[in-house]
């Protein structure tokens, strides 16, 4: 079974993910806490990490890809050839999984330079692997999601950090 990237409509991502998860379809949706203020109160919400994007698990059988496809909420899975869906790493999927689950801040950047790859070797992210890049004077490991052209990022110390 591969991990594959599913692009869903606008705000329906848990929609979807729940859905699927009623299939009984291994799903895996990135999310973050975030404080939203209203005029009367605040509340701590859980907001997708990628946005219009959840991660399914099935085999790369057209029958499995169909029962997604039928999934209300779910547009398309994503690919680099037209009609053949690309699978996504098992590491990035257990990088993000990680670092989601670390509950450490971190900032979601557009697109990704090339760097040098690394994987953390001790703290709560031991053996995540991902890039190392430069924002302003500290450094940031990224784990990076190709086949949607997003990466997650947090400050480490790189002494934390051996290169792959």
């Amino acid at each position: 079974m591969n991990w594959y990237a599913a692009y869903v409509k606008s705000n329906h991502e848990f929609v979807a993910h729940a859905e699927l998860s009623r299939k009984q379809i291994d799903t895996f949706l990135p999310t973050v806490k975030k404080v939203r203020q209203w005029k009367d109160r605040k509340k701590e919400l859980d907001f997708p990490v990628f946005p219009g994007y959840l991660f399914i698990q099935v085999h790369p059988t057209p029958e499995d890809f169909l029962r997604v496809l039928k999934t209300r909420g779910v547009i398309n899975l994503l690919s680099a050839q037209a009609g053949y869906p690309t699978p996504v790493d098992q590491e990035e999927i257990d990088s993000l999984k990680l670092l989601v689950k670390c509950g450490t801040d971190f900032d979601v950047y557009p697109h990704l330079r090339e760097g040098t790859r690394v994987r953390v070797r001790r703290g709560p992210l031991e053996g995540a692997e991902g890039v190392l890049e430069k924002k302003d004077s500290a450094c940031l490991f990224l784990v990076n999601v190709e086949l949607l052209g997003r990466c997650i990022g947090v400050k480490m110390y790189p002494d934390a950090l051996e290169e792959i």
